[in-house]
């Protein structure tokens, strides 16, 4: 006899109590299934079953805790097949949202007797009604909790198909294939449609995130609810795939071995899927490769090799370079490096830089890859091509440079003997219709490459000679640098040093010998002369590198207790550099005045300079003060410019350190001097400058003038531009300064700057002297200057190729000096912007989506080398900024504001944040907090106040091009991120972002998601899992 609608239908004894009471879990599963049991007797729809349910049960308790699908299908599959009324309550319970996916996926998963076809197929039935459209709108937890029951469900699937696959084998080989066939067929439907979606691989990425994690904390606590979910591992899920594989792979029917195939890809897919990148096969031409490599060669020969690679790399992954590609860019720009270097020093550092500085960090960036030798052939293949830029190489080179570049190539293992030969072949046939040369024409000069090949291993030798004893052996020695000195020797020696990293090893060796012939006790005329000349040299060659390569190729590590060398002292106190300026007062000038006396007294009076016993270094330091003396004594008449020739040619004729110690200190005081009482101090510039016509000369003394005058050049000309006088230096023939003064005369900055960038843009490349210009404009109108007008000339441009080609090339110009530029474009000029409605226009398509791209540029390149050392070219700028970003951003917590709140927060916050169930999320909480970075970092700190505000951006009820312009930022991280969070300027970005930032139609993806959410972090998956979930 059946009871009235909506009677209850359990006894009173069974019945629940209408409100939450303490009663165990046990207690209410057993009531739960009371109930359902009751319901079937009875024989209830499933609307009426449902509203019984909802009625009789208590409203505190969700039907999940209760794990009302769990209960279902319990009772639903007890028989040989499935309950079909049971099954009607679960699906009604699934379309009216009583149960949520996760539970039933977790039930689901729980079922593992394959051989009951019938059960096997209504699960998957069930699973068909949802599983590409899961989605899940409650808490974190609850998310991360669909996360894991999907990699269960995944796991069982793949069982089931396996269990299917091998009941068809064992039916075909029984002879009754059919029903078998069916079932796998249904199984590996099904996998393809979860598969299929990006939303579920995206859930099933998180998942297998949280279960490595979930194995690394075993024991520490951090199951919580975990422990009645049991969550299929990574590790199983792979095992199964290769069980289902070796089944399949003995089946006959193509398409169902096809369709599993795909699923098995998939899968394999799940935990890379953020690391695909679509490379640019349409392009053949990267202005921002070659500028970078133009950059490195031309300014920064000394710079390390790793960085260079870690500079191209960064390129090459922002812009989806191909590697065939990316090496011919490389192999480009070295030849118009060599095509325009002007003679002399400049072409022999290309020289070098191409043939021995390139070729290291390609096998630096191959790893021994074999794949790479096949790329690097391919780029060949596409260089030899282009036959005008090689034939005017060789035509500049007097060699064949391909050649020599194949060989070297060889040698390092970029490429296979079998295709070193054949390019050589190819290359060769090339050659035979190039324009030749006239007849005897260069014929008996030897090829700078040649001479740079073999000045390497001489290097070695070299420091090799300078490690032994110099009391042993002086004259050896002496004969060594001498050689060293003649020709283009020196500048050949100095160019394979640098470029394969031995510059510093060697200018330490020649300190250290400088140091040791500053004084010698009780030597005879011949020795001391010996010690003489190895001062002067050693000196010299000091001063030459310092002003070819850098004064920080010279300068030690600082070691406390240690004492400085006599050079390194003279050199940081009173060498003048571009941009040092010395005050000709310092203490340094103003040595011990007896010493001065005697020096004053020794250059006026003796007929030539005595050698010995004379401590060189006391004599140099004591030659500013005396050259004051001199001076004074000159210009009140004391002296006559007979003995003023004479005094000069003594200071001149034996040591030539002397000389240059002396223009050091006058370059200093002529600065300090007015228009008319210049005249005598240059005109003792010039008589030190000029030779001396003498036969009492020490040895060498031809090849020591030529530095001398080439150092004395470069020290005066600062000063001589300033002062607007010509003072003429005995000429080599080659141009010593090429890239000296290369601004126009009274034009004002700003033009030329636009000027230059639109020759640049018009062009599509940057060239070297370009380089310079845009260096020397950056050191005189500062950073923010430069950075502002380039950027505003990016936004005057409205054609799209346009703007995609001056963001390529204004990032190669920023690599100037990367890091103060970014600091710049993200902390002032962008934030300025986005904040002025009256600039919003500007930030329309496509100006702003090229600046949204050269920002992220830049921040990539900034943040992932910042941790490094700056760059020679880089240091010689001032530092003001980690100050001048403290200022701007103040540490204490003075002002209300989101990002004072963010930047003071320490390690102790850090640590009670990262438990998201403890107190609700801050606005400003960031995955960058949780890892505890420094804040005292200017960059860090612009980068997360960016951050704040693209997220203020994203919160406010105002749209407009500045909301459009950091969709666009996004994108472009998004796009130029390598798989993982942790370490990328994405950290920066608060939790709270993410939600309104995938409300925005185009980052409404799984994908997006993942990148700009630090998956490292508990935290960060389960903002990830709430967020996707919720698509």
């Amino acid at each position: 006899m059946k009871r009235k609608l909506g009677a209850p239908f359990l006894s009173p004894q069974s019945r629940p109590p209408p409100a939450p009471s303490a009663k165990s879990e046990i207690m209410k599963v057993v009531n739960l299934k009371q109930a359902i049991l009751q319901a079937w007797k009875e024989r209830w729809s499933d609307y009426q079953w449902a509203i019984n349910m909802k009625k009789f049960f208590p409203k505190g308790a969700t039907w999940d805790i209760l794990n009302l699908a769990d209960a279902l299908l319990e009772q639903a599959m007890i028989g040989p097949s499935p309950n079909p009324l049971i099954l009607s309550y679960l699906k009604y319970a699934i379309s009216s949202q009583m149960v949520s996916y996760s539970s039933v996926l977790t039930a689901i998963s729980k079922f593992d007797d394959f051989s009951r076809d019938l059960c096997v197929q209504a699960l998957l039935d069930i699973m068909d009604m949802f599983c590409d459209r899961l989605s899940c709108h409650g808490k974190a937890e609850e998310c991360i909790g669909l996360c894991r029951a999907l990699l269960s469900a995944l796991h069982w699937l793949l069982r089931c198909t396996a269990a299917s696959a091998e009941r068809l084998r064992e039916g075909l080989e029984a002879g009754t294939p059919a029903a078998g066939e069916k079932q796998l067929a249904m199984c590996l439907q099904r996998l393809e449609k979860t598969l299929s979606s990006t939303k579920n691989r995206a859930l099933l990425h998180i998942a297998k995130l949280e279960e490595a994690s979930l194995h690394t904390s075993q024991g520490l606590g951090q199951g919580g609810t975990r422990a009645n979910q049991p969550t299929a591992s990574w590790t199983a899920i792979e095992h199964s795939l290769l069980k289902l594989g070796e089944i399949l792979a003995n089946l006959s029917n193509p398409q169902l071995r096809s369709q599993a195939e795909q699923c098995g890809t998939l899968i394999r897919s799940i935990p890379t899927m953020l690391s695909v990148h679509a490379e640019q096969m349409h392009k053949t031409g990267f202005p921002t490769v070659h500028a970078v490599i133009l950059l490195e060669g031309t300014m920064n020969l000394t710079g390390e090799t790793q960085s260079l690679v870690e500079q191209l790399t960064m390129v090459k992954r922002m812009q989806h370079i191909p590697t065939p590609l990316f090496v011919l860019e490389i192999w480009k720009a070295c030849f118009v490096g060599l095509i325009e270097s002007p003679e002399g020093t400049e072409e022999l550092k290309w020289t070098a830089f191409t043939f021995l500085k390139v070729l290291v960090k390609l096998k630096k960036y191959s790893h021994g890859d074999k794949d790479f030798t096949e790329d690097v052939n391919c780029a060949f293949e596409f260089l030899l091509k282009l036959t005008p830029l090689l034939d005017k190489a060789d035509q500049r080179c007097n060699c064949d440079c391909t050649n020599f570049l194949l060989q070297e190539c060889g040698k390092q293992g970029l490429l296979s003997e079998a295709s070193v030969n054949n390019l050589m072949t190819k290359r060769k046939a090339d050659r035979e219709h190039a324009p030749q040369q006239k007849s005897g024409e260069n014929a008996n000069i030897q090829p700078n490459i040649q001479l740079i090949l073999r000045a390497e291993p001489t290097v070695t030798n070299i420091l090799k000679t300078m490690d032994a004893d110099h009391s042993k052996s002086p004259e050896g020695l002496l004969g060594v640098l001498g050689h060293m000195l003649s020709g283009k020797s020196l500048d050949l020696l100095l160019a394979a040093a640098a470029a394969t990293g031995k510059l510093k090893s060697f200018a330490r060796k020649f300190i250290n010998l400088n140091e040791f012939t500053t004084y010698g006790s009780e030597e005879s005329t011949k020795p001391a002369s010996v010690r003489a000349l190895l001062f002067d040299i050693s000196f010299l060659m000091l001063c030459h590198v310092a002003q070819t390569y850098g004064s920080e190729v010279i300068l030690s590590e600082s070691r406390s207790g240690a004492e400085v060398p006599f050079f390194e002292t003279w050199m940081q106190t009173c060498m003048p550099e571009e941009g040092k300026i010395l005050n000709p007062d310092h203490p340094c000038f103003r040595p011990d005045s007896t010493k001065v006396e005697s020096l004053v007294a020794l250059l006026n009076n003796s007929s030539e300079m005595k050698l010995v016993q004379m401590k060189w270094h006391e004599a140099c330091l004591s030659i500013s003060a005396a050259i004051l003396e001199i001076l004074n004594a000159w210009e009140n008449g004391v002296l006559a410019f007979e003995s003023i020739q004479k005094i000069t040619d003594n200071i001149k004729g034996k040591v030539c350190s002397l000389a240059v110690c002396a223009v050091a200190w006058l370059v200093a005081h002529v600065r300090m001097l007015g228009l008319d009482e210049r005249e005598k101090s240059l005109q003792m510039i010039r008589q030190l400058a000029g030779p001396l016509f003498s036969e009492n000369t020490l040895q060498f003394y031809n090849e020591r003038v030529v530095i001398m005058n080439s150092i004395l050049e470069r020290m005066c000309a600062d000063v001589l531009q300033q002062t607007a006088t010509q003072i003429k230096f005995p000429s080599t023939g080659v141009d010593t300064m090429p890239y000296w003064n290369l601004l126009p005369p009274k034009r004002p900055i700003k033009e030329v700057l636009t000027d230059i960038f639109a020759k640049v843009l018009e062009k599509g490349w940057v060239d070297s002297r370009s380089i310079h210009i845009f260096d020397t404009l950056l050191h005189m109108g500062g950073v923010y200057w430069f950075c502002n007008n380039l950027i505003k000339e990016l936004l005057k441009e409205t054609r799209k190729e346009h703007t995609l080609r001056a963001v390529e090339l204004l990032y190669s110009i920023f690599c100037l000096d990367m890091q103060q530029v970014t600091l710049v474009l993200l902390g002032h000029i962008l934030p300025g912007l986005l904040t002025d409605s009256s600039k919003w226009h500007s930030l329309m398509d496509p100006p702003g989506t090229a600046l949204a791209k050269l920002a992220v540029w830049c921040a990539l390149s900034s943040y992932s080398s910042h941790k490094g050392q700056a760059s020679t070219r880089q240091k010689k700028r001032h530092r003001e900024d980690i100050e001048d970003y403290i200022s701007l951003f103040p540490l204490d917590d003075v002002q209300p504001s989101k990002l004072m709140r963010l930047l003071s927060s320490n390690e102790d916050d850090a640590n009670v944040l990262s438990s998201p169930t403890d107190r609700s999320m801050s606005s400003s909480l960031s995955a960058s907090q949780l890892h505890t970075v420094n804040m005292r970092d200017p960059l860090n700190r612009v980068l997360a106040n960016l951050f704040l505000l693209i997220s203020s951006i994203l919160g406010s009820r105002t749209a407009g091009p500045h909301t459009q312009f950091v969709q666009w930022f996004m994108e472009e991280c998004v796009d130029c991120l390598e798989q993982g969070g942790r370490g990328s300027v994405l950290q920066f970005l608060p939790f709270t972002t993410v939600s309104e930032l995938v409300k925005v139609s185009a980052m409404s993806s799984p994908k997006v998601v993942l990148a700009i959410t630090d998956l490292s972090l508990p935290l960060g998956r389960q903002v990830a899992a709430k967020a996707i979930a919720a698509l």
